[in-house]
């Protein structure tokens, strides 16, 4: 992957537009990227990773605004990266969220969402591949081969981050290497791992739990057949007190199967008593029954011969209504042809009836009443006539419509024409009142500009005089104190002078104060003192009193110096508002301030004012026209309108001509049709009451004819005597239903007589065997109910042992089968768990190394290898990297591990016993060495640029020249290494250079090329 071409704007310190060609910067393959701190030397990488990610690299992403602070509120932040990757070219462009002024309001924001664009170079020319934030996150790591920790990681190579890994522990070096080399799935497995085998646990406690529920469920099913008899067992032994399952010495399959035969056995002997108990319920039952049957049959046989007699009694009635009904019957059959004529008679006479009421409306009509079918034809063809001429009439009245409309819009356009021409004649003397108001405005308000700026020139001078009269009454006063600090300070260096003067002249009489006679002096040697000096005061009390009067010395100074150096200050101040124009006198200042004020204010009113006439005059200029306008569209328009009316009433008067003598009376052919309506209507009317009463009359003979053809045939002489048979239905329906329940009731007694239970009962009558009494019968039904009873409770006492055996038996089946399942699971249990504790680096495992650890230090094994042929060329073949897996101490965790080969002595070190500049050149290799093995676990991604940042100021000048060897060495194969530094060599020694320049209102990048020989 190779960078061509950065374009940011808006973006960190750099507000306006910064371009950078790498290509052009790179032509030599090593470039120096300096600046001051702050210019924004990082903010360069800053932009290359949101770019391509959409993100700032690691913990500058947190909490930084991206947009600059520089720019002007309304430029939008923007980063364009141009680069090309796996033999293809593309263009990435993002813009991050920002606050924008809103449109709406002068300060209210708007949130402008983020962009982002992808293009890709094809045939020459650029082609847009996606504008969509996840598209294009997806298609850049694709394209990449490497996340953002990767790309951060491998193409700019922090030098801190990895002296700190240099000097970090086995935990901290875990960390990052993970989020390098991406082996959360291996934790993933630690993870799989650790839930299999507490699955497993679980599935075993699961067996078990199980197991102790169907041992209970046994114990429950035991107990549960002695409800009835829990004395004793088949065995002859209590049940109740029988060993619990699991009792020490006793195996659960032994205990389930000794269960087994004692509820079996029970329930074998409560068979029997429920069989004896059957029988003899069976028997009582059956002895109830028949002499219950007997009392029965004889009851049915006494209510059976009472029905006999009633039915006896009402035979003449039933035989009377049976003669009734056949009469009925037979004058049935004529009712029909009775309906028939009754209903045609009535017909007959309402269309008589109706036939005469509209002769009588005909007539009042002046209509021909006799012969309406003829006047009717004839009034058809008229009104067909007319109704084709309806469309003429309508046209009329649309002609006459328009007429009117059109005399309307003429005079309305003749009249706004008229208001036009007076508007223009005013507007016009408008105009002129307004431009003889303007003119003398005009040259007051052009100097509007030059007045406001001496008006601030003449505040600022207002400031600065009134600030240098501060500044110098301040500077009068701290030179007082200055003055009166330097006497004190004087006074307390002569004291302190004194108090050590008189300490040496005191310490002749200390030192005498030690001679002993016959001992030498300290000072001279001599065995003899024949006058020693005497002692004024002891020597404690005179040091401390010195020290004291030095520490006041002290202190006067210090205050002196902090004096003096305000007196300074204030001096400058006060010499730089001089020349500022602060020795300007006061009152003739505050004069051109007012004189200035006074003129501005004028001018700002006849600025305002001539631009409060120019409005006016724009706007009386736009009315001129727009009135001109209008009054020639009116004139227009009732020109046209008045030819229209003229050619619409020759149209109206021609038309209305024509339909007058179609008209009649009528005020239009509608009314005249409306009335010639109501005529044919009821000539209608009267034709069809004619045919209606025709029809009636024939009906009315032909169902006459019919009912004297009928007569013979039903047995009766006239009409009038079959009408007198008829009777209501009300009447036929009661009698039907009498004459059918005295049939049923002779049918049912019939058959009841000839049953087997009546016939049996007439011969027991007739044998003397009567019923038991009831008393007896009660007492044979209550010992039937008692034997009952007991069956019952004794089968339903064999069903509940049954049951009980059933499910002890079931549960044995099932507790053996359980048992065999879960041994399998328990033996899976015991693998997983040793497996989970070896792969987090606990139990057996000696070296407490996690799966993921032992992953991650066979890839630091290999990083360990690339950096080291790098970093013999850089510490001059003294220093090698290697990985160890040596044991920690203190049960800590192992197999990251990193220590130093000192070559030249043949020993092994710590890493954190490197120097300061041994440690960079070791951080340096060991970022190349991971750059090497992260590219290669990318797929083999080519990195042909590159970043390494700070840290070249601790070396010295071998080290440095080495390291700059193993950094040109990187050029190989075309790969560009832009470096970052602050060093002074550095800047000497690589002469291509992007400059960051820290300015007020932002920063700017430039390019320094090395000059050619």
């Amino acid at each position: 992957m190779r960078i061509h071409r950065l374009e940011i704007e808006a973006f960190g310190p750099f507000a306006t537009a910064q371009h950078i060609d790498f290509d052009h910067l790179g032509a030599q393959g090593l470039f120096l990227l300096n600046g001051a701190t702050g210019a924004g030397k990082t903010s360069i990488l800053d932009a290359i990773c949101f770019a391509l990610y959409g993100a700032v690299p690691g913990a500058r992403q947190e909490g930084k605004r991206l947009r600059s602070d520089h720019a002007a509120p309304s430029a939008e932040p923007r980063v364009v990266c141009e680069f090309s990757a796996r033999g293809r070219r593309f263009e990435v462009t993002r813009s991050p969220a920002w606050e924008r002024p809103s449109a709406r309001g002068k300060k209210g924001f708007t949130t402008q969402q983020a962009k982002t664009l992808l293009r890709e170079r094809i045939a020459g020319s650029w082609e847009e591949k996606s504008s969509r934030n996840d598209e294009v996150g997806a298609e850049l790591a694709d394209i990449l081969g490497m996340d953002r920790e990767q790309f951060t990681r491998v193409v700019m190579l922090p030098q801190g981050d990895f002296a700190a890994f240099l000097r970090s522990k086995a935990n901290d070096r875990l960390e990052l290497l993970q989020k390098l080399f991406g082996t959360q799935r291996f934790e993933a497995v630690e993870r799989q791992i650790a839930s299999q085998a507490a699955e497993a646990s679980r599935a075993v406690q699961e067996n078990a739990s199980d197991l102790k529920s169907l041992l209970d469920r046994a114990a429950a099913e035991r107990v549960q057949p002695a409800l009835e008899n829990a004395d004793r067992n088949p065995a002859g032994t209590t049940v109740g007190n029988a060993d619990a399952p699991g009792a020490p010495g006793q195996e659960p399959e032994a205990w389930l199967a000794g269960v087994a035969a004692e509820v079996g056995a029970e329930w074998t002997r409560r068979k029997d008593e429920a069989s004896h108990a059957e029988s003899l319920s069976s028997r009582l039952a059956e002895q109830f029954r028949q002499a219950q049957e007997k009392s029965l049959r004889h009851g049915r046989l006494g209510a059976a011969m009472q029905r006999r007699v009633l039915l006896e009694l009402a035979a003449p009635r039933a035989l009377e209504n049976k003669d009734k009904l056949g009469r009925h019957r037979r004058a049935s059959v004529l009712s029909g042809q009775l309906d028939a004529v009754d209903s045609s008679a009535r017909k007959c006479r309402s269309a008589a009836a109706k036939v005469a009421q509209l002769r009588e409306r005909l007539q009042a009509a002046g209509l021909d009443a006799l012969d309406s079918t003829a006047s009717l034809e004839s009034l058809k063809s008229t009104y067909a006539v007319l109704e084709a001429r309806l469309p003429d009439e309508q046209r009329l009245e649309d002609i006459a419509a328009r007429l009117a409309a059109k005399r309307r819009e003429q005079s309305e356009h003749e009249a706004a024409a008229g208001q036009a021409l007076s508007a223009l004649e005013r507007l016009r003397e408008e105009a002129s009142a307004v431009s003889g108001l303007m003119e003398p405005l005009e040259p007051a308000a052009d100097g509007l500009a030059e007045l406001e700026r001496e008006t601030t020139a003449a505040t600022e001078l207002v400031a600065i005089v009134s600030r240098h009269a501060k500044a110098a009454s301040e500077l009068a006063e701290i030179s007082g104190k200055h003055l009166q600090a330097r006497a004190t300070a004087q006074d307390h260096r002569q004291e302190w002078l004194d108090v050590r003067e008189l300490r040496l002249a005191n310490a002749a009489g200390e030192l005498a104060a030690a001679l002993v006679s016959g001992q030498p002096c300290a000072v001279c040697g001599s065995e003899s003192h024949p006058h020693p000096a005497a002692a004024v005061r002891s020597a404690l009390s005179l040091a401390q009193e010195e020290e004291e009067a030095r520490e006041r010395f002290e202190a006067s100074e210090k205050a002196l110096g902090v004096l003096a150096e305000q007196v300074s200050a204030a001096a400058q101040v006060l010499a730089g508002l001089a020349a500022q124009g602060g020795t300007v006198d006061a009152e003739e200042a505050e004069a051109r301030l007012v004189a200035a004020r006074t003129a501005t204010s004028a001018a700002k009113n006849a600025s305002r004012t001539l631009d409060q006439l120019r409005g006016k005059q724009e706007d009386i200029t736009k009315k001129l026209a727009e009135v001109q306008e209008q009054h020639a569209e009116d004139t227009g328009a009732a020109s046209r309108a008045s030819s229209a009316v003229l050619l619409l009433q020759e149209q109206h008067d021609t038309l209305k001509t024509d339909l007058a003598g179609l008209r009649e009376d009528f005020p239009s052919l509608r009314e005249r049709l409306k009335a010639l309506s109501a005529e044919r209507t009821l000539l209608q009317s009267a034709a069809d009451a004619d045919r209606e009463l025709e029809q009636a009359a024939q009906a009315q003979a032909d169902a006459a004819v019919s009912l004297q053809n009928a007569l013979p045939d039903s047995g009766f002489d006239s009409a009038e005597e079959a009408r007198g048979e008829l009777l209501p239905p009300a009447d036929v329906v009661g009698l039907e239903k009498d004459v059918a329940d005295f049939d049923t009731e002779a049918a049912r007694l019939d058959e009841l007589f000839a049953g087997e239970d009546l016939v049996l009962a007439a011969k027991e009558v007739q044998a003397g065997e009567l019923p038991v009494p009831e008393a007896e019968l009660a007492e044979v039904k209550l010992h039937a109910a008692d034997a009952a009873d007991r069956a019952r409770a004794a089968a339903l006492a064999a069903a509940l042992a049954g049951k009980s055996a059933e499910a002890v038996e079931r549960i044995r089946v099932e507790y053996n089968t359980l048992a065999e399942a879960g041994r399998e699971p328990r033996n899976r249990a015991r693998i997983l768990a040793a497996l989970a504790d070896t792969v987090r680096g606990a139990g057996d495992n000696n070296y407490r190394m996690s799966l993921n650890a032992y992953v991650l230090a066979a890839r630091l094994e290999q990083v360990a290898l690339a950096a080291s042929e790098r970093l013999v060329a850089m510490s001059d073949g003294r220093y090698t990297l290697q990985h160890t897996d040596a044991r920690a101490a203190r049960n800590q965790k192992s197999g990251l591990g990193l220590e130093v080969v000192d070559e030249w002595t043949g020993q092994r070190r710590d890493t954190s016993t490197l120097s300061g500049g041994e440690s960079f050149m070791a951080s340096l290799a060991l970022a190349l060495g991971l750059a090497d093995v992260v590219q290669q676990e990318a797929g083999g991604v080519d990195i042909e640029t590159l970043f390494v940042d700070e840290g070249f100021g601790s070396l010295d000048e071998q080290a440095l020249e080495q390291v700059m060897d193993a950094l040109e060495g990187l050029r190989d194969g075309g790969r560009v290494v832009g470096l970052v530094s602050h060093v002074a060599e550095m800047k000497q020694r690589i002469t291509n250079q992007l400059q960051v320049v820290k300015g007020r209102h932002g920063s700017t990048v430039r390019i320094a090329e090395a000059v050619p020989l």
